[in-house]
């Protein structure tokens, strides 16, 4: 059989049975690794007594506040064969419908929280057999209880499947569209292969949402270093805080958006955060000045700036440490056997230090879009992905994203990067979130506009943020429009959805 994502979870439980895999930080919850396998075991036989086949798709629609039941449902698809499809619980009914329905899932698992909107969509799910739930019975027969799943046989259980065989669809964040179903095969799907470490017990902390692309990372690659699961179901800078001083990780992974709100927190000067040696951040565009200020405040930790994409899979940049400061803004040089080039818009590739987009090759390990083969044709094109980032790469190979494709301004026919104005922005102290983008403008096409939240205690006008971006900007990249705001719009990766941005 071929090396399968849950085959990680039976090395630990066989090596490392009583040893706590994974911990809740906020609800108190924890898993060893033989009641994650035993569960998982269970859960699945019972998915396949449903009529689950092989290939079927299983939706994993659980809130963040019910991590073990993620956990456990997540490694119980795989083992009964069938096709993850992790959702985020933040969907109203009608994206549900798209999403659900697209996959065509034949069960899913769901939580308190998330089992009244699953319920309304329903309806119009007609391939949508069961749900399990952990909510109240309602006195519908095709509704399960959770409590259900966790009774029967908990032996070594494995439906066979190869490493061509559908291991997750994880659907895109939609920020510019309808989410796009990504498939991640068992063969395809891992950056970090099985293996059994040496057991260190120290912690990862994680705070990313399981549906997403870096959340569900969370789930075997500590293991595969030897470290404990530590979850923060919803980031809150003080209870981040928190957890570091009372379960002293080792490791943890923020997006730019928590790494925002640690650095304005009163209490992340003063906390004690020695413990954390490794700190990458990734999933959205980081300001160099955000980079800068956490480096100096974690002194004792790598703090890495990484690039990733659902549809890249275990596309790969490493940073050597000693490059960290000389390349201000990089992600780093890519990991063979993954390549990238950089093109202008007729597909040539572009010299050292020019603009252009960014492809990706990643030989072995290609992916595809769910049920559309022109997307997927349009995307993967000779085995290179048009990411639809924007991005240049140095003379000596090492990568620098510069934002995505639609994030370029056009403001009287010249060409304005966003993430150059918002990594401006992130360099004035008053200033805790910043998003810039087009605006429309009568003569010029387009103008250039900025949404701003200042920071706790601070205050920053519109006269002040335009000296400061006029003093390292060139006055057509220089913010004409500016909103002041509490909070800007994000999806659950974090992410600035500048559609919604107020006013625009």
């Amino acid at each position: 059989m071929a090396d399968l994502l849950p085959d990680q979870l039976r090395l630990m439980a066989d090596a490392h049975p009583d040893e706590v895999a994974f911990v809740d930080v906020t609800g108190g919850t924890e898993l060893t690794f033989d009641a994650w396998e035993r569960g998982s075991n269970q859960i699945a036989r019972h998915l396949v007594d449903l009529g689950v086949e092989r290939g079927d798709r299983v939706a994993v629609h659980v809130p963040p506040d019910e991590p073990e039941r993620f956990l456990l449902s997540y490694a119980a698809v795989h083992k009964a064969g069938a096709v993850a499809v992790p959702t985020s619980t933040r969907l109203v009914a009608p994206e549900l419908v798209h999403v659900l329905g697209h996959s065509g899932a034949v069960v899913a698992i769901s939580g308190v929280a998330s089992t009244a909107t699953l319920r309304s969509a329903w309806a119009e799910l007609p391939a949508l057999r069961h749900v399990v739930t952990s909510a109240p019975p309602d006195g519908d027969d095709r509704v399960l209880p959770w409590a259900s799943m966790l009774d029967g046989d908990d032996a070594a259980f494995q439906v066979p499947v190869t490493g061509a065989d559908m291991a997750d669809i994880m659907y895109t964040s939609g920020t510019t569209g309808r989410p796009k179903g990504v498939v991640a095969r068992h063969g395809n799907i891992a950056l970090i292969p099985n293996g059994l470490p040496p057991w260190s017990g120290t912690g990862w902390l994680h705070s990313s949402p399981m549906s997403t692309f870096a959340g569900i990372a969370s789930v075997y690659n500590p293991m595969k270093l030897g470290m404990r699961l530590l979850y923060l179901p919803r980031f809150d800078a003080d209870d981040w805080i928190d957890a570091v001083e009372r379960h002293r990780p080792t490791a943890t992974f923020l997006v730019p958006a928590m790494a925002e709100l640690l650095l304005a927190h009163p209490r992340f000067e003063t906390a004690d955060l020695s413990s954390i040696t490794l700190c990458p951040l990734g999933s959205a565009p980081l300001a160099p000045a955000t980079q800068d200020r956490l480096r100096a405040r974690l002194a004792g930790a790598v703090v890495s700036n990484s690039w990733g994409m659902t549809e890249a899979g275990p596309a790969f940049c490493t940073m050597p440490h000693d490059e960290i400061e000389r390349r201000r803004g990089s992600v780093g040089r890519p990991v063979p056997p993954t390549e990238v080039r950089v093109v202008d818009p007729l597909g040539e590739e572009l010299p050292a230090g020019e603009v252009g987009e960014l492809l990706v090759r990643n030989p072995g390990r290609e992916r595809e879009y769910f049920a559309d083969a022109d997307a997927t044709a349009s995307a993967w094109q000779d085995g290179w992905l048009h990411t639809g980032d924007l991005a240049r790469v140095d003379e000596d190979g090492f990568l620098y994203l510069v934002g995505r494709e639609k994030d370029v301004i056009i403001r009287g026919g010249n060409n304005v990067h966003a993430a150059d104005v918002e990594a401006v922005l992130y360099e004035h102290p008053a200033v805790a979130e910043a998003a810039v983008a087009g605006v429309p403008h009568d003569v010029l096409g387009e103008d250039v506009g900025a949404w701003i939240v200042v920071a706790p205690g601070a205050e920053a006008g519109e006269d002040e943020l335009r000296a400061h971006c006029a003093e390292r900007l060139s006055p057509h990249k220089v913010p004409r429009r500016w909103t002041f705001v509490t909070a800007l719009p994000r999806n659950p990766t974090g992410k600035v959805v500048k559609r919604d941005l107020p006013g625009r």
